[in-house]
């Protein structure tokens, strides 16, 4: 097992709150993260059949015998138990008593805002970084790590990907999410996470999707929004600012694990996604949800745009960070052309504000320079995160 990237970012949290919650996908190590930083705590999971008829029927003297201190996996499965849990932090003062984790957003996020709110920080763990995936002996390229994703299963127990991700499929996503939203047609939905997966990095259209498969578009967005909020996609917003310029409205989808992308598209080695169409598209996805990581294990919920006017002008991401905002651009090309920051410099044009030079990630060898923009290959930074890159490229 290898140390998380946000194991301090836990054991702080822990020390100035009574509660630490703690969100993420599905097998993206959260209770092995909870069970390293506190060994001598008590664990208990909602999702075991036993425990979760005790929580319902007596979640008081559940919580006693867990005693002081404990963790509590999957508390979206009885999400009252947290109006108890409030009473017995309120009741012992100290903190880092309790380790709570869970895989479903809004479920958490509602139940912590009424009973656990001044109690209880918030953190959001995801799949590998490529800090993370270094600890393994070398990381691997670029396409096999599109390829391979980043779930810590695959690592750990050197689990051939396509294997994982056809189990991980069935048994999380079309069970967990399938139930949660009561979809009777299986083979829909399934193929509408597959549409998804073929629109990675492309601006969202639901009439669209809703031609394709023959629902309502408010099926759809109802689907879409089960997905975003169990850690399976991550949607990304339009930039706007009140300018003349009139600006692209809709969204872009990625899901969490690039992985998961590329197995249900029908990619399965890296010699496919070399010549694949999508290539560039899962390439953007891997570097989004990168930054993303990197930002989470610090405990910061980032804020990340990505921007596209009528005329076509457009910035893969757009990072904002103590009110300045950092074009970045996203190309899975080896060779660097000037085609790359072209869009840069209209952008810092808008008179937006405060507006860095941005950098460019790409797949090239040699991290260079243009213009006084940085040209990095993600995977030759060394062991800082994409997000700390970001802020400070030199």
């Amino acid at each position: 097992m290898i140390i998380r990237e946000m194991t301090e970012e836990l054991r702080a949290s822990a020390a100035e709150f009574p509660a630490v919650t703690i969100l993420g996908p599905r097998q993206s190590g959260k209770t092995t993260l909870a069970k390293y930083v506190f060994p001598d705590y008590r664990y208990i999971s909602l999702e075991d059949p036993d425990t979760n008829l005790r929580a319902h029927d007596d979640p008081r003297e559940l919580l006693s015998d867990l005693g002081d201190s404990g963790i509590i996996g999957e508390i979206q499965k009885v999400p009252d138990i947290a109006s108890y849990l409030q009473g017995f932090i309120d009741s012992k003062r100290g903190n880092g008593r309790y380790i709570l984790t869970g895989s479903n957003q809004p479920i958490l996020r509602n139940t912590v805002s009424q009973s656990l709110a001044g109690r209880t920080a918030i953190l959001e763990l995801m799949p590998y970084s490529f800090q993370e995936i270094m600890k393994y002996d070398s990381i691997p390229n670029t396409y096999e790590l599109i390829v391979k994703g980043s779930f810590p299963r695959v690592y750990e127990e050197n689990i051939r990907p396509e294997r994982f991700y056809n189990s991980y499929l069935q048994t999380y996503i079309e069970r967990d999410v399938r139930l949660m939203v009561n979809v009777k047609d299986a083979l829909q939905f399934q193929r509408f996470v597959t549409l998804l997966a073929a629109r990675v990095g492309q601006l969202l259209n639901f009439e669209s999707l809703s031609n394709d498969l023959g629902l309502s578009s408010t099926t759809l967005r109802n689907w879409f929004s089960v997905l975003k909020a169990s850690y399976v996609i991550y949607e990304l917003h339009p930039w706007y600012a009140n300018i003349r310029k009139r600006l692209i409205k809709s969204s872009k989808v990625y899901f969490t694990d690039v992985g998961l992308a590329a197995f249900l598209v029908g990619i399965h080695n890296s010699d496919q996604l070399k010549t694949h169409p999508l290539r560039g598209n899962l390439y953007e996805n891997l570097i989004v949800t990168e930054v993303l990581k990197g930002a989470f294990n610090k405990g910061v919920r980032p804020e990340l745009y990505f921007f596209r006017d009528s005329t076509g002008n457009e910035i893969d991401l757009v990072v904002q960070i103590a009110g300045r905002w950092i074009p970045v651009e996203i190309k899975s090309s080896a060779t660097f052309s000037k085609d790359f920051v072209k869009s840069m410099s209209m952008f810092k044009g808008l008179g937006v504000g405060e507006v860095d030079n941005g950098l460019v990630f790409y797949n090239g060898e040699a991290n260079i320079s243009y213009n006084g923009i940085p040209i990095l290959n993600p995977l030759n930074i060394g062991t800082r995160s994409l997000w700390d890159v970001i802020q400070n490229p030199n």
